[in-house]
């Protein structure tokens, strides 16, 4: 993990004055006519992100994270805090600080927002001192938001009680987690997202304003099977969509004996993406999407005639995800 650390962008500071630090960043990088915060008021005065690269994280795994979070700040102006925990076979027994900072315009001229970063590295017997270290770096009175990324076990972040029970969101991405994450006693599950769920928005608002101009009952009436088949590097994004069309289709009446499954594709499908809606007698829907060529089809006959409609289809990109997972 040492690696990692060091691959990310910074200055080295000693771990007891990153605050002193990043103010003499500011001033240096002014001092050199480059672009800085003229004022507190359009640095990191929305909210605190503290992105935790877990011990399954390689150095460019890395640098790709943080560079969502540098595109994700620019709309979202923060003090991030990078946790970089060290293996426990790994030889350094010194926590370590790096400090990043950048501005850049907003809408208007007059609209410059900037963003700054705290890189900590810290070997497991450090660890019961990072919530003090943790505490200082971020921004005061401003919501915090935890993103746990690529952990090798849930039990790990039981040591993280802290972070745990103070963020307004706890963030992860369950298609790189381990699966014990999903058993894992979260301390206020109510702020959990996964990122796998994020991403779909807008397949989600695709499939549902189609469905939207039919009638309730016609939705579930003789409605048999549920079905989500998914190219393997799209199983997470199968996975939590089941749950999401199931409470909705509950909620039209639907019957407790309908199955919902959630299944991989089969053939030669080139990141094949499929919601199915079976019925006991003639009526059908379908999702089909293409994220690669970013089309989708939809198909439906609910008993007034058959009816295709040809939609665009992505997934979020990164920063646009953690926004979604962050805020709504």
């Amino acid at each position: 993990m040492s690696s990692v650390f060091n691959s990310l962008p910074g200055i080295e500071v000693p771990v007891g004055v990153v605050s002193k630090s990043l103010a003499q960043m500011w001033e240096d990088t002014a001092a050199r006519g480059g672009a800085a915060p003229a004022a507190d008021d359009v640095k990191a005065t929305q909210i605190n992100l503290v992105l935790h690269l877990g011990f399954n994280t390689t150095a460019a795994d890395a640098v790709e994270q943080f560079q969502t979070a540098v595109r994700f700040s620019r709309r979202y102006p923060c003090r991030v805090v990078v946790l970089c925990p060290l293996q426990p076979d790994e030889p350094e027994t010194e926590m370590r600080a790096k400090i990043y900072g950048e501005c850049h315009l907003g809408k208007s001229k007059g609209d410059t927002r900037c963003c700054e970063f705290v890189m900590l590295s810290y070997p497991v017997p450090a660890r019961r001192f990072l919530e003090s270290h943790v505490s200082v770096c971020l921004s005061n009175d401003l919501p915090m938001y935890y993103w746990a990324h690529r952990f090798s076990s849930s039990s790990k972040l039981a040591d993280y009680q802290y972070l745990l029970k103070r963020a307004t969101r706890v963030i992860f991405d369950s298609a790189i987690v381990p699966e014990d994450a999903f058993a894992f006693p979260w301390p206020r599950r109510d702020t959990v997202r996964d990122l796998a769920s994020a991403r779909l928005l807008p397949v989600r608002q695709s499939i549902g304003q189609f469905l939207s101009g039919y009638a309730p009952q016609a939705l579930v009436d003789g409605l048999a099977a549920v079905r989500v088949n998914s190219h393997p590097s799209l199983a997470a994004e199968g996975r939590v969509l089941v749950p999401w069309v199931r409470e909705r289709l509950v909620n039209c009446g639907a019957s407790q004996d309908v199955r919902y499954e959630a299944l991989p594709c089969t053939g030669a499908a080139d990141r094949c993406f499929e919601l199915r809606f079976d019925y006991r007698g003639p009526k059908f829907f379908s999702y089909r999407g293409d994220f690669v060529r970013q089309h989708a089809d939809i198909e439906a006959d609910f008993g007034s005639g058959r009816v295709t409609l040809p939609t665009a289809a992505a997934l979020l990109i990164p920063e646009a995800a953690l926004g979604e997972a962050m805020f709504f």
